[in-house]
């Protein structure tokens, strides 16, 4: 087997040509010639390439742009230009588009003359400033808008750290491939190149720029955002595996793409994308997830259960719900284990969470360990831990692995997070779930206590999250930052909606509140609403007669 290689990405620039045409904006595509072993082969690309170590010397070329503009744009120190002059120069090189001030001395040569040089340029044996020189051209570096910023997967045979420009095909000139690497050029919309009958194969980062591209009427639209956007993270696509064996590409946002990108960072394409039940996933040396077949509009893809431990001391994590087929698959886990099960712990005692550790700990003999809720409604009643755990515990489980409990009640009175300590990975429960917010029911739901909760993990080195339903989740600062800022936003609008009707029920309020929510969710959606009345009761901000709400500046009145 040949070792696994993983080349750096090298510094490319690429053009996104627009025009107005008939059908609306036409942006210029072209086909790669067919080669053999070569990832990008027949597919349709936009006009790009190398960096060139000759691009940096033709600054001086440039015009209605500086070096120093050029690097703050893209976030560089210096040398931002050369990406500008790059894209230029290969624009000419692959398709014979010029944008240069006295470009007519060159447009005008001979169709072999433009060729020779062309080609010329393509080998490096003749540099862009010596061009400039010979033809007296002024590069116009300004009609160049960056775009985005994209670094292929790691595991491909060949990776690009590419800068994407946008830009209007200069007028009176004629694009032409160059029959060598590319063999033809079209003018499409952003739609045609998308449709499958056209039949283009096109690569992940095309693809979804296509789509982007598809939402503007014509090439000022297109520029103006461009111009607008603030400087973004490169956009770094990873590559996973299906459960047939098929290689899937990843964007940031998809579900799994964290979870492949810590999991897999050379890109051998083995990780996952799908959460299969009853399937054991290795997470590291401490940890291993199991998913229950227990899907639906509550559980997103099914409630995990996770095995943490090293050495011979190993826990379970939410053992689930009582299902046989989830049980059974639990305990084969167990088995290859080296050492039998020293603990069962529970995050909180939801019915999708613990109640198979009732048939856990009558198969191992392994203690329960949580906290019983303080009401009983939506409970696990047959939860009774042998050891009830308080905020702050430390739980060894074995060497180099370490468990520190946080209580974080909100969505439950009892609720549970556990923090492995040496990788900053920690165990959510419901306190934070892939795919959509949880619902905070009362009684024993408590809205300020949710968000108290989540703005305490703050303060903690966390790297990633392991949720009770999804997969793992990077970026958690952002991820709590952005649901605290949901939850507000939402009290916001319930306070508003309280303040406009004057007195109302919680289920008055709904449609106003969570129009924006389907309403097949709205039974689960007037729960939070309810604990967002509460915490503005519990503020002073509103007041409650009955089953009627109303805001506390109305009672003044």
């Amino acid at each position: 087997m040949k070792p696994h290689t993983n080349p750096v990405p090298r510094p490319s620039a690429s053009v996104i040509v627009l025009r107005d045409g008939p059908p609306g904006l036409q942006v210029l595509m072209m086909r790669r010639a067919e080669k053999p072993n070569d990832q990008n082969s027949g597919a349709a690309v936009f006009p790009g390439g190398l960096l060139d170590a000759q691009d940096g010397l033709a600054h001086a070329c440039a015009q209605g742009l500086d070096d120093a503009t050029a690097s703050a744009r893209l976030g560089l120190p210096e040398h931002g230009l050369d990406w500008w002059l790059a894209a230029l120069r290969e624009c000419f090189e692959e398709c014979g588009l010029l944008y240069a001030h006295n470009a007519d001395t060159v447009l005008a040569l001979p169709a072999p003359e433009r060729r020779a040089l062309r080609d010329a340029l393509n080998r490096g044996t003749l540099g862009l400033a010596d061009f400039c020189q010979r033809f007296g051209l002024r590069l116009d570096a300004a009609a160049f808008t960056y775009y985005s910023h994209w670094i292929t997967p790691p595991g491909r045979p060949k990776r690009f750290d590419t800068r994407f420009f946008v830009a209007v095909a200069p007028p009176a000139q004629q694009a032409e491939a160059d029959n060598t690497e590319l063999l033809e050029l079209m003018w499409l919309t952003p739609a045609e190149a998308l449709a499958p009958e056209r039949g283009l194969k096109l690569l992940n980062v095309t693809e979804v720029t296509l789509r982007a591209l598809a939402r503007h009427a014509n090439a000022a639209s297109v520029l103006a955002e461009a111009a607008a956007r603030p400087l973004a993270p490169p956009i770094r696509p990873v590559v996973g595996s299906t459960p047939q064996g098929k290689p899937q590409v990843l964007m940031p946002g998809d579900w799994a793409y964290h979870e492949v990108q810590r999991q897999d960072p050379e890109g051998r394409g083995h990780v996952l994308t799908a959460l299969v039940p009853g399937r054991p996933v290795a997470l590291g040396p401490r940890v291993a997830r199991i998913t229950a077949n227990n899907g639906s509009q509550m559980t997103g893809p099914g409630t995990n259960s996770y095995f943490v431990g090293s050495g011979d001391t190993w826990a379970l994590i939410d053992p689930g719900p009582d299902d046989a087929a989830h049980v059974q698959a639990l305990l084969a886990h167990a088995a290859t284990l080296p050492a039998p099960l020293a603990m069962v712990l529970c995050t909180h005692t939801h019915k999708d969470h613990s109640p198979a550790a009732a048939a856990l700990h009558a198969a191992t003999g392994a203690p329960r360990a949580g906290r019983v809720a303080t009401h009983p409604e939506w409970q696990d009643a047959s939860f009774q831990p042998e050891r009830v755990l308080a905020d702050g515990d430390r739980i060894e489980l074995g060497p180099d692995c370490t468990l520190r409990v946080l209580h974080t009640p909100g969505h439950a009175s009892n609720h549970l997070c556990f923090l492995l300590e040496q990788e900053g990975l920690l165990f959510t429960g419901d306190h934070l779930m892939q795919g959509s917010t949880v619902v905070i029911n009362p009684p024993d739901g408590d809205m300020a206590a949710y968000l108290a909760s989540l703005r305490a993990l703050l303060a903690l080195p966390l790297e990633h999250l392991a949720p009770g339903h999804g997969f793992l989740m990077g970026q958690p600062q952002q991820v709590v930052h952005t649901t605290v800022a949901h939850r507000l936003a939402r009290e916001a609008k319930v306070a508003a909606a309280l303040q406009a009707a004057g007195r109302a029920t919680a289920q008055a309020l709904l449609p106003a509140v969570y129009g924006d929510v389907p309403e097949r969710l709205h039974a689960m959606a007037l729960r939070s609403l309810q604990a967002h009345l509460h915490k503005l009761l519990q503020e002073g901000h509103a007041s409650q007669d009955g089953g009627v709400w109303q805001a506390a500046s109305q009672t003044a009145r």
